[in-house]
Formats: structure tokens, sequence, C-alpha cells
């Protein structure tokens, strides 16, 4: 499997390609600002000149433009990892899985989407109990709350009984109302990441917590990411159906 990055000098990027150079991957080259690195680097889509079998993708919301008019003009899968999209965006992203294969998640850890799965099941299990989403990266980190805790609470969701009213942070008199969800940003020093989903009853309380120690994690993820999606038809992908093929 030949791999191309998109942010490939970026801490992602550098951590990908080390991770894929040990696991016997290769690495085709990259688009990136930063032209340092021994891979070809490229400015844009239109100036590629390397071949390769899937895309990876972890860089900024401001680079999908090149994303999708590689994978479009190479009809390449892609593994789309970056978070902080709007709605204009999520939409050229589903017209693309049109064309090709898309994986996409706004975690790539294998653990936290298996703390994803049983998420629904708890907010059902614990009817009536109070959930708040607490969630904890460096501070360089530009989107909060982030796209995993995001992706948090709609699996929480799933699980209610009823649409909750999400509460980013809370400051003043504000006392909490039945039916609230709370989502807390922290931004400091280098934490790579850390997702706590609280659910707080009468006398009890249960916490379900994943700690990212750093970010091979997430470059292993993407790689088997990445190689899931070599031979699919077009189509949107996620971690679920990765852990359930």
């Amino acid at each position: 499997m030949r791999i191309f990055l998109v942010g490939i000098n970026g801490k992602m990027g550098k951590t990908i390609v080390a991770t894929a150079e040990n696991s016997g991957i290769e690495v085709a080259g990259g688009i990136d600002v930063a032209k340092d690195g021994k891979y070809p680097v490229f400015a844009s889509a239109a100036e590629v000149g390397v071949d390769f079998d899937v895309i990876i993708d972890f860089s900024r919301p401001s680079t999908l433009p090149e994303v999708v008019a590689l994978a479009e003009s190479k009809r390449v899968p892609v593994v789309i990892a970056t978070t902080g999209y709007g709605a204009e965006e999520l939409e050229k992203i589903k017209a693309l899985s049109e064309k090709v294969p898309v994986f996409r998640s706004a975690n790539m850890s294998v653990g936290v989407n298996v703390v994803e799965s049983v998420l629904p099941l708890l907010a059902s299990a614990l009817d009536g109990y109070d959930v708040e989403i607490v969630e904890a990266h460096h501070n360089q980190k530009a989107d909060a709350p982030s796209g995993t805790a995001k992706q948090l609470l709609e699996a929480v969701e799933k699980g209610l009984g009823y649409d909750p009213k999400v509460i980013n942070g809370r400051e003043g008199n504000c006392k909490r109302e039945k039916g609230e969800i709370g989502m807390h940003a922290i931004r400091g020093g280098t934490i790579v990441g850390e997702h706590t989903v609280i659910f707080a009853g009468e006398d009890e309380i249960i916490e379900i917590k994943h700690t990212a120690l750093s970010r091979k994690i997430f470059a292993v993820g993407s790689l088997k990411a990445a190689e899931f999606l070599i031979g699919k038809a077009p189509g949107m992908y996620n971690m679920s159906d990765y852990l359930n093929k």
C-alpha cells in the first residue's frame, strides 16, 4: 500500500510517516506548505506527480479543496481525519464519497471508537442521569469543542429518549436544567487528548474516559482505515464499519 499524506510535515503527518515506515508501508509523498523531509512534497493537488493507492488527510478544513481535487483526479480512496468542518464542507465530503471511498472519523483511535460504541447503551440504561462531556487538548488545537467530543455527544444522543439542550461551558447564574448536556473544553500544554463522559445520578457517578498518551494511536488507526478502504466501493465509511468488518 502506498499512502499520500495531506499535511505530511505537520505533527500528525510526521507521526504517520514514522509509523508507516516501521510497518513496511510505502510513503509516496504529500501536500504541505513546508517542503522539508525525504519524500516529495507538493504545494497543491495540481502539482502532484507521484502515484499512490490512498490519501490520508490530517491537515486543516481550509485544505479540503485540495483533498477533493486530488481524490477526484487520481480516483483513489481518502481517509479524512481533519476536524472543524462546517456544514458546507461536510456536504462537499459527502459529494466526494459518491465518487470514491471516503473514511471519515473525528478520532482515528480504535479505543475511542470502542468507547463511542457503548455510549448509546449506557445513555439508555442510565435514564435520568445528568450527562456532561469534558475534553482536554494541547494549547495549539484550533477548534473547540473537539470533533471527538461532538462524536461522543452524538453517540450519547442515540441512547436518550429526548433531544438534549447542549450547553458549551457555563458561566454566572446557570443552575443545571433538566435535559441539558454540558460540553467543556480544556486547552493547555502538550495534552494529546483526553475525553470523559460523565453520567451523574442519585448518589453515584459513572465516568467513561479515554486518554491518548501519544499521537501514534491516531497514526495506527489512520493506516488501518487506509488499508480497509482499498478495494471498497464509493461511499462513506467510518470506524464502526472497520470494527464490524
